[in-house]
């Protein structure tokens, strides 16, 4: 395809979120009488869905402590429910199984989730929690068990085909998506900080408006458009602290026990939710018994036949790496394939095994494939959406992108000028006004 001399709207990545955008813009501009989808370009240095959108768990939940995130999932999933078959969703449901430190945060979770009609049932104590998971599975092990959130909404969805699902309807739309264009560079003009064109390695484009939706990439972006490495941030004691990274980078192990993803069913015979355990118990090796962690640990797993077995992933890592030194994207190469270590695979499913029974002695089937890889978190590790520049939408997900399918939907309404309360809890302000999101006791960053 020809590169336009201009285009009104230029998304930046042909992921979740950059489609979504580019759909749903195309949704208003016809419903205002503003034109169509043809105004809408979307580019990508690779193509649809070779970015984190590709290798997603695809996990989607509303359990969040956070109640502007849960708002804002409640949004999300009404979306995937839109249309469950275009979007290859699965919507079998999503569990929080914890332990007592986590008690509390995971009961305000139930009643906030109540408050806003989402539906949820919330099991509390050891002897109970038991007897509901052994309903549900008879071969449930895990001790030490005291709360278990079950929502009946959420479940997961095949992220490579949802987001060509998502792509499809941006084109039938009239947008337009052009793979292999990498952008370089931002041109302003001389009386304004507004983004007058885009450099990319094949040309420039003039443009009147740009959205960045990168995934991971984000800082690459963020450093382009001259924002700020370092920022100020008014904590909850009311002092603010100056000189803090604007990103941080975790490493987000996920893997697949290459099993019959049947192997992982209820015991009546159904796919089960998704399962979220975090656990305070000493985790042990299901290899040798050695001691693996004393402190608290965290895994997340689900049959899938997209993935063709049991996969799921555990707590990350931080990775220590500057921003500056990102160059290309933060893996270090030109893909987001990332395949994790003997070490997670030693963990992951000594995990399982201490959830479940049925999982003893199946380390030898772990696969080692690609999934996984480096997030780019901000500095409260929760999405900032807003405008910079005058004109560029910089849609920073934070890594909780996949599941956030309504946030095309509202970055295009606001990009026409309609602003959204669902996202006014994540402008880049906050950190300055000390507008923080609550941190709950999860060893999980997002949660």
């Amino acid at each position: 395809m020809a590169l336009p001399d201009h285009v009104k709207y230029l998304i930046i990545g042909a992921g979740g979120h950059g489609l979504s955008t580019a759909y749903h813009l195309g949704l208003e501009l016809k419903a205002r009488g503003q034109g169509d989808g043809s105004d809408v370009l979307v580019v990508d240095k690779t193509g649809i869905a070779a970015g984190a959108s590709g290798i997603a768990c695809g996990v989607i939940r509303n359990n969040y402590y956070q109640p502007a995130m849960r708002e804002l999932m409640a949004a999300c999933i009404k979306v995937w429910e839109s249309d469950p078959e275009a979007y290859h969703y699965h919507p079998v449901g999503y569990m929080q199984i914890s332990p007592e430190p986590m008690h509390a945060d995971v009961a305000q979770i139930a009643a906030e989730q109540k408050a806003i009609g989402y539906p949820s049932t919330l099991i509390e104590g050891e002897k109970d929690c038991m007897r509901y998971m052994k309903l549900i599975f008879d071969d449930w092990q895990a001790k030490g068990i005291t709360s278990v959130l079950h929502e009946q909404k959420g479940g997961y969805a095949n992220n490579t085909a949802s987001t060509y699902g998502l792509a499809g309807k941006a084109e039938s739309e009239g947008a337009r998506i052009v793979s292999g264009l990498k952008v370089t560079g931002f041109q302003s003009g001389s009386n304004s900080q507004a983004i007058t064109a885009v450099e990319t390695d094949r040309g420039t484009i003039g443009v009147d408006y740009v959205v960045i939706a990168a995934g991971p990439w984000v800082p690459v972006f963020w450093k382009m458009l001259e924002l700020p490495k370092m920022i100020s941030v008014k904590g909850p004691d009311g002092r603010t602290r100056n000189g803090i990274d604007m990103w941080t980078f975790w490493c987000l192990e996920e893997g697949t026990l290459g099993v019959e993803p049947r192997f992982g069913y209820t015991n009546d015979g159904n796919m089960p939710p998704v399962i979220h355990v975090d656990s305070d118990q000493p985790l042990y090796s299901d290899v040798d018994g050695s001691l693996i962690t004393d402190e608290m640990w965290g895994i997340y797993y689900k049959p899938d036949f997209n993935f063709g077995g049991i996969q799921g992933g555990s707590t990350p890592y931080k990775v220590e790496r500057d921003a500056d030194q990102i160059n290309i994207d933060p893996y270090g190469i030109d893909s987001p394939e990332f395949i994790a270590g003997d070490d997670f695979a030693h963990k992951w499913c000594s995990a399982l095994a201490h959830c479940q029974k049925r999982f003893e002695g199946m380390i030898h089937k772990y696969r080692k494939e690609p999934s996984g890889g480096i997030g780019a978190f901000t500095a409260d590790n929760f999405p900032v959406f807003d405008v910079f520049r005058e004109n560029c939408y910089v849609i920073a997900d934070s890594n909780h992108g996949y599941k956030m399918m309504a946030v095309g939907k509202l970055v295009a309404s606001e990009v026409v000028g309609e602003k959204n309360q669902l996202l006014e809890p994540f402008r880049f302000s906050r950190f300055a006004e000390g507008k923080l999101h609550p941190v709950s006791h999860s060893p999980f960053p997002w949660s």
